[in-house]
């Protein structure tokens, strides 16, 4: 199965975080399983580097590069299929990085791993 990353989840599989929930560990860790990573996620990690609500000890490319390699992520790029598919959002989730991930797992049929639970106002299929 397919599954898109959130960005808090990202963040907590990279910290050990055992704010995971079990099922979301479980999806995570199963090698049968693709992780997607939207640059969505990457854009949206910058930003929040750059406001200091994270620090880095490595640049954010080095940071990511780490993931992909240790997690086996697979990079979803945004397609206009995607953003097309923002435009008929209705306007539930105002972030708009999470609205192109909920554009993203609708699209590509992929069930999302995030603890957020406004992203069930949408046709997802939520994973946590």
């Amino acid at each position: 199965m397919r599954l898109l990353l959130d960005t808090h989840t990202l963040l907590r599989l990279l910290e050990g975080n055992s704010q995971l929930s079990p099922l979301a560990m479980g999806l995570l860790v199963d090698p049968e399983h693709e992780l997607l990573l939207s640059p969505a996620t990457y854009w949206e990690l910058a930003i929040k580097f750059s406001l200091g609500k994270y620090k880095l000890a490595d640049p954010i490319s080095e940071f990511i590069e780490e993931a992909v390699q240790l997690y086996g992520l697979t990079i979803l790029p945004i397609e206009l299929s995607h953003a097309e598919a923002v435009i008929d959002l209705p306007f539930h989730h105002k972030d708009p990085f999470d609205r192109m991930l909920i554009a993203q797992a609708m699209v590509e049929n992929a069930p999302i791993v995030s603890a957020d639970k406004a992203f069930d106002a949408y046709s997802v299929d939520r994973r946590w």
